[in-house]
């Protein structure tokens, strides 16, 4: 009899014990619940991010980061949207999904106190004033060389087209086991940057930023008139490739094979932004102090070399995000000091934030000299959506190809593109 009163009050005391445990396991779970889909196009930083999401996580175990990186991020991000799968944070924005109210909108956010009121600038929508994008940093792109090549056969940045032919030509000559400009085209947003740089760039110089911003936003460029901008930016690119002055295969050489060639020395000239300058030295140290920066030479005669300084590393969320109090939290964690010292020298890019200090690349010297030297581009933010970078191109992998009859031709086609885009 003893040993059944034993058994029966263990088993009440395991019913006592259900009863009082399982509400406490229920709310933990609860708050498990929350997991935040954050959908990404950066390359550079996948690895980076994983980590930093796993120390996010650590410290908020309330909260799960779903992470979703891809190439095409420009593309993909349409179906998502489409399909009614809108990430909570992302880092693809562009002005058509502005317009469609599919970001939150962040203008009270407290980080602003602590960003470069430029920046702020360049995240403010001209449409309403507000802001629906951060940027964490500022980056600057243009032509990277080989300084040890322009030293010995004495070269200095291109301030004509026909100088920067001048300098790829006496590269070919003095090293013709050398490419003079090396193209990543097979990931096309590589060449869509020519265009967002070299082309539209012609129209940011003309109007300057606030009045480029204005005229892609009203769709007030004609880039098919003749001899215009797109003629003769087609014009350029095939005379670089029929002089050989581009590595054969321009059109199916990937972003990683830009980067190999350069560290290796293969290639002595890239196009490229200060992305790229992380990489580089991880793939070859010794180029750490062999990396020149130079401008974009205009395609279009009278007008300046260009340089891009702009806003980079954009994040956005969700207007319809049923977590956005969590979605800032993540921001608040990737935004602090600590983190975004760590992001500015491994991009190679100065931080956008007042208070964060670091050694971030090795050509700031040269940065600085072309920012205050050359004319400031920004990139295309206002540009049509359905006419991304990757887009645009698949369009100059198809110029390079010869699959235009002429330069007119492109630059119409290009038009119709654009304009269909709207």
């Amino acid at each position: 009899m003893k040993r059944r009163t034993t058994m029966v009050s263990l088993i009440a005391a395991v019913v006592l014990l259900a009863v009082t445990v399982l509400p406490v396991v229920a709310q933990g779970a609860g708050e498990k619940e929350i997991v935040l889909d954050y959908f990404s196009g950066r390359v550079e930083t996948v690895d980076w991010d994983a980590e930093k999401i796993a120390g996010f996580e650590a410290e908020n175990p309330g909260i799960t980061v779903e992470y979703e990186f891809q190439k095409d991020a420009s593309n993909v991000i349409k179906v998502k949207l489409a399909s009614g799968e809108v990430p909570d944070i992302t880092t693809v924005v562009n002005q058509d999904f502005i317009d469609q109210g599919i970001y939150m909108d962040l203008s009270d956010a407290a980080f602003w106190n602590r960003i470069l009121p430029s920046v702020k600038d360049l995240c403010t929508d001209l449409r309403t004033g507000k802001q629906y994008k951060v940027a964490t940093n500022v980056t600057m792109g243009g032509l990277f060389y080989n300084k040890a090549v322009f030293t010995e056969l004495g070269l200095s940045d291109a301030q004509t087209w026909e100088q920067f032919v001048a300098n790829l030509e006496a590269i070919k000559k003095a090293y013709p086991d050398k490419t003079p400009l090396f193209l990543g085209g097979k990931d096309s947003w590589t060449l869509g940057h020519f265009v967002e740089f070299w082309a539209h760039g012609i129209v940011k110089q003309q109007l300057g930023i606030p009045g480029s911003r204005q005229a892609f936003l009203d769709n007030t460029v004609e880039w098919d008139a003749p001899n215009g901008i797109m003629e003769n930016f087609a014009k350029a690119l095939l005379e670089l490739r029929d002089k050989g002055l581009l590595n054969s295969d321009a059109i199916t050489a990937t972003y990683d094979n830009q980067k190999e060639a350069f560290a290796s020395g293969e290639a002595v000239i890239i196009n490229q932004g200060m992305w790229v300058v992380g990489d580089i030295v991880k793939l070859n140290p010794a180029m750490a102090t062999n990396i020149g920066f130079g401008p974009f030479p205009s395609v279009v005669k009278g007008l300046s070399p260009m340089v891009l300084c702009a806003e980079d590393s954009v994040y956005a969320i969700s207007a319809t995000s049923e977590h956005q109090d969590a979605a800032l939290k993540f921001l608040e964690y990737m935004f602090s000091v600590e983190v975004q010292k760590e992001y500015s020298e491994a991009r190679s890019m100065p931080s956008a934030f007042i208070d964060v200090e670091s050694n971030w690349s090795p050509i700031k010297d040269d940065a600085k000299r072309l920012a205050s030297a050359y004319v400031n581009i920004n990139f295309s933010t206002e540009a049509p959506s359905g006419l991304s970078v990757d887009d645009t191109g698949r369009l100059i992998q198809k110029l390079l190809n010869g699959d235009y009859a002429s330069p007119k031709v492109f630059a119409t086609e290009y038009q119709k593109l654009w304009d269909n885009a709207y």
